[in-house]
């Protein structure tokens, strides 16, 4: 199931993270490209406030970012988007704390995460896969497996 994000929303709820921060945007997108390739999951994330002429969206690895212009919200933003997906709005998840956003995804049927229990969800995610990935490359064969490995392949050595 994809996830629509309210990117400010969640900000302040990353430990590390502060709205106050110059790329705090960017910071939250790293971390949810790094979420997308463990979870192979699909992440819309909208943040308001975009600069003059940087509204609109964009594709930035696996996350697709929505900057809202001047004038308008997020909020406003991922209501709009919920209610032209119509009855696929069921397939998927909203990711805010804000009672509106939560509102308007309840009427379109949309499931609801809170923005911490998203960040609960985020650093197990990102964690496991890390542990994961460590693990894995920290496997040394032992002297019996690497004999078992050369009976069966040859020990690489020219006759």
């Amino acid at each position: 199931m994809p996830y629509l994000i309210d990117g400010h929303n969640l900000i302040p709820k990353l430990p590390g993270l502060s709205l106050d921060a110059i790329d705090d945007e960017n910071q939250l997108i790293e971390l949810l490209q790094e979420f997308c390739r463990v979870s192979r999951k699909q992440v819309d994330v909208y943040f308001d406030k975009a600069p003059p002429g940087g509204s609109g969206r964009r594709k930035l690895g696996t996350v697709a970012v929505h900057f809202v212009r001047a004038g308008s919200t997020a909020d406003q933003a991922i209501s709009i988007r919920l209610h032209k997906m119509g009855r696929s709005a069921r397939n998927w998840t909203i990711v805010s704390s804000d009672l509106q956003v939560q509102a308007a995804a309840r009427q379109a049927g949309a499931q609801i995460l809170s923005s911490e229990e998203f960040v609960d969800l985020l650093t197990k995610t990102v964690r496991k896969a890390s542990t994961e990935e460590t693990e894995s490359r920290d496997i040394i064969p032992t002297p019996e497996e690497v004999d078992e490995w050369e009976a069966i392949f040859g020990s690489g050595e020219e006759d």
